[in-house]
């Protein structure tokens, strides 16, 4: 019996969301056909497993506010953020849970700087379960020929008459390394290649999956035997949980009809925690596959470190360099950081020509694309005094610059909200929203906001997709005091200003920010060469006398 709209509620599903209902819906999360209850989860984070012992290593759930309709017993209509209706979740059970022992189990670690445990943060603090009816799989319109469910993909290697296929996770561009790898795990297994890379969500920061399959495209047309390797897109929200995201990985795998998987050091790992220490050993991805290999059905094949030998025009795995032979070799992300970024040509040996053009054409230079400049600190601390001086500054280095100012903001942007923390959140929300659209097409922000709280804070960045600068002005509430010509503070002591940031209302200062001033003890000018030394070094400016191109 299908639920009518007077009888459910409607929940706009997040990019993890979105992911989750889709390899639910077409069958790459088998043996799950829905978001999990509470006793599968209990099981999962604590052990790995279903209550029936079957081997899932992460939670695959559905967070929920209760109220509004959000009930046991009633149904939630699950919508994308354009209002599509996608599913029906018929809730039989609505549950809390504990953050932070879904953080340890799942994830090995309760630092937010794990972008997974930052998530959990952030979201609602119940989970809904039930029978799930979908309508229809979220909508995409693009490379519609490379989206393969995991029957479409069986048939495909049951038609090329591949018994063995090993597969490829990948979410980084696919370089000259990576491409002898992938022919040498098929080779050593006898079977075809699946090129498998993840266009969900993945680690912010990472480039775009629109120029990530233009380049795996152009490599599989161009550069692999026919009928050696298939190219397919897996709509899946990454985890980054090392050892047991690499499980997770397998079994989407088998379900796609694959053999074998092909396993790097440090697979889906989430870098290194606020300590510096990786949140994960080495191997571990390797070893825990390796261990539950048979019970999956999933055969690891382990990711050779291949090196350039230039002398010779060839790439062989470290272990097998000739003793003195010079070698070469750059890792995807400092390709990036110390080529793309500088406007620098990748070297033919290091990435296919043809991937170079696409990379360069959609990933310019770091003083040519856009950013944001986000101005955080006490009401009274020179946020607006010196941003108005670095707007006529950076101008001088060709960069123009849009200043949302607070008060301009209230104005215009947020005419109406209060000032409690909801609509504060709401406000600072907006600007990070704005500032970030203006960022991703090659825009300057610079936002000079109270913005008292980490979170938003942290939400703006995400927005900016990582071109970000957060200037921390950190000079003393008793400084900014005297500084207030409007008699805030004062009224604020007296009880007249309720919720004011500094006084009865908290300011959590930033952790890293990329400059901290004082404007108590800098003057203005300081100020800005300090801001400005800080964008030549990440490479957001060129020093002057500097010729691009």
């Amino acid at each position: 019996m299908k639920a009518t709209s007077k009888d459910f509620a409607s929940l706009t599903l997040d990019e993890r969301g979105l992911c989750d209902l889709e390899l639910l819906a077409v069958g790459s999360f088998s043996p799950l056909k829905g978001f999990l209850g509470k006793a599968d989860y209990d099981r999962v984070v604590a052990e790995g497993r279903l209550v029936d012992g079957t081997l899932w290593p992460l939670p695959i759930t559905l967070h929920v506010t209760p109220g509004d309709g959000v009930e046991e017993g009633r149904p939630i209509a699950l919508r994308d953020v354009y209002g599509n209706l996608l599913a029906f979740l018929h809730v039989e059970e609505i549950f809390a849970y504990d953050k932070q022992a879904e953080a340890r189990g799942a994830y090995g670690s309760t630092d937010a700087r794990h972008p997974s445990v930052a998530q959990l943060e952030r979201q609602a603090s119940h989970y809904a379960a039930g029978r799930l009816e979908v309508l229809r799989t979220p909508p995409h319109f693009d490379f519609v020929d490379l989206r393969k469910t995991p029957r479409e993909l069986r048939e495909r290697f049951k038609g090329l008459g591949w018994s063995k296929v090993v597969a490829f996770h990948i979410r980084n561009p696919l370089h000259r390394a990576q491409e002898e790898l992938t022919k040498r795990a098929a080779e050593q297994v006898g079977g075809g290649l699946l090129i498998h890379p993840v266009v969900g969500m993945t680690r912010p920061g990472d480039v775009d999956h629109f120029t990530r399959v233009r380049c795996y495209r152009a490599l599989v047309d161009n550069y692999y035997e026919k009928n050696s390797a298939v190219l397919s897109l897996l709509p899946m929200a990454t985890r980054l949980a090392g050892p047991r995201e690499v499980l997770l990985h397998a079994i989407i795998r088998r379900n796609y009809g694959c053999s074998h998987l092909i396993v790097g050091h440090d697979h889906a790992g989430a870098g290194v925690d606020s300590g510096g220490k990786p949140f994960y050993a080495h191997d571990a991805a390797q070893e825990v596959l390796a261990a539950n290999a048979d019970e999956i059905g999933v055969m690891m094949v382990e990711a050779q470190r291949l090196v350039y030998l230039p002398d010779e025009g060839r790439y062989t795995p470290i272990e097998e360099v000739p003793p003195g032979a010079a070698t070469a070799e750059i890792h995807g992300a400092q390709a990036v950081d110390d080529y793309l970024s500088k406007g620098l040509q990748l070297p033919e040996w290091f990435t296919r020509p043809a991937v170079a053009e696409i990379l360069n054409e959609t990933h310019p230079p770091k003083f040519r694309q856009g950013m944001t400049l986000w101005f955080t600190g006490l009401s009274g601390s020179g946020k607006s005094t010196v941003a108005h001086a670095l707007v006529e500054r950076l101008a001088e280095f060709g960069r123009n610059v849009s200043l949302l100012d607070g008060d301009e903001i209230r104005t215009h942007l947020s005419k109406g909200l209060s000032f409690s923390k909801e609509d504060r959140d709401a406000n600072i929300n907006r600007v990070g929203y704005v500032a970030g659209l203006v960022a991703q097409h090659g825009g300057t922000t610079l936002c000079s906001v109270i913005s008292p709280y980490r979170e938003t804070r942290d939400n703006a960045r995400r927005m900016s997709k990582g071109n970000f600068v957060e200037v921390f002005c950190d000079t003393p509430i008793a400084v900014c005091e005297q500084r207030d010509v409007k008699g805030l503070y004062a009224k604020a002591r007296a009880g007249e200003i309720k919720g004011f940031t500094g006084v009865d209302d908290p300011y959590e200062p930033p952790l890293n920010p990329e400059v901290t001033l004082d404007t108590s003890r800098q003057g203005v000018q300081e100020c800005v060469d300090k801001i400005i030394d800080a964008l030549l070094s990440l490479g957001y400016i060129l020093p002057h006398g500097h010729i691009s191109g």
